[in-house]
């Protein structure tokens, strides 16, 4: 499986570190946030990974020169933001017409990838999606599902006061190739997944809700709290990937 790896935000919130950071390449335990996210994709079973960059593009462009994962990685710039619908759309070629991963590079995790493409292959397959879902101290400020039965997301809330429940939408996704056609249809690059996307497929959703730690790393309060909270994880460099693939930018 593909994986979009979404790291183009300005991170506004985590000013002035981000006015010469790009927020992919915050530090959590003197690591990148970046480098979790490759270990958590490729060691969980990813065959290869699509990084899409705008603010401080060269940084991270540079960064990835010198990963270790650097073959099985593709970068493509954004002149102008599209949102995650959009940035899907624009590069939908690229998924081989298969289901794949979206994941938000601002969120520190380690929530377990093969669980989630197991839950979203766990038959009925009746969903186009599968989200990962955790439980949230802050409701208020997240995405919460509500659930029906098998998991199926009945409803959903996006940062209303009062929600019901504290189960969040993760920005973590498993999507199948119809709902890039849904996102096609709304004609125009620029398309919000939240706001425009998820609502549409409310019902054709499965939740996988993650056991492990998930938060955003989006202010700094929260970025502080992580660094103290996530667990130290040594970075895996004794396995090489292979060689041989070509890395683009648009």
């Amino acid at each position: 499986m593909r994986a979009l790896l979404l790291a183009a935000g300005i991170g506004s919130r985590l000013r002035p570190i981000t006015a010469t950071t790009p927020k992919c390449l915050v530090k959590i335990n003197d690591r990148p946030l970046l480098d979790y996210w490759l270990e958590l994709l490729f060691e969980g079973g990813v065959d290869r990974v699509l990084i899409n960059t705008h603010w401080l593009a060269e940084q991270v462009w540079h960064h990835v020169q010198h990963s270790h994962w650097r073959p099985r990685i593709d970068v493509v710039h954004e002149p102008e933001l599209l949102g995650t619908g959009g940035t899907v759309l624009k590069n939908r070629g690229w998924f081989l017409d298969q289901p794949f991963l979206v994941v938000h590079a601002d969120n520190l995790t380690d929530f377990d990838i093969r669980g989630l493409i197991a839950a979203h292959e766990r038959p009925p397959h009746e969903h186009l999606m599968t989200m990962l879902g955790f439980r949230t101290d802050s409701p208020c400020s997240c995405g919460i599902v509500e659930l029906g039965t098998d998991h199926k997301v009945v409803a959903f809330h996006e940062k209303v006061q009062n929600p019901p429940g504290n189960l969040a939408n993760g920005a973590v996704y498993i999507v199948e190739q119809p709902v890039v056609d849904m996102i096609a249809d709304i004609g125009r690059p620029f398309v919000d997944f939240s706001t425009e996307i998820i609502p549409r497929l409310v019902g054709r959703i499965r939740c996988f809700e993650t056991a492990g730690y998930h938060r955003d790393i989006g202010t700094v309060e929260s970025l502080y709290r992580a660094r103290i909270d996530f667990p130290q994880r040594l970075a895996v460099y004794t396995r090489r990937a292979p060689y041989g693939a070509t890395t683009i930018i648009n």
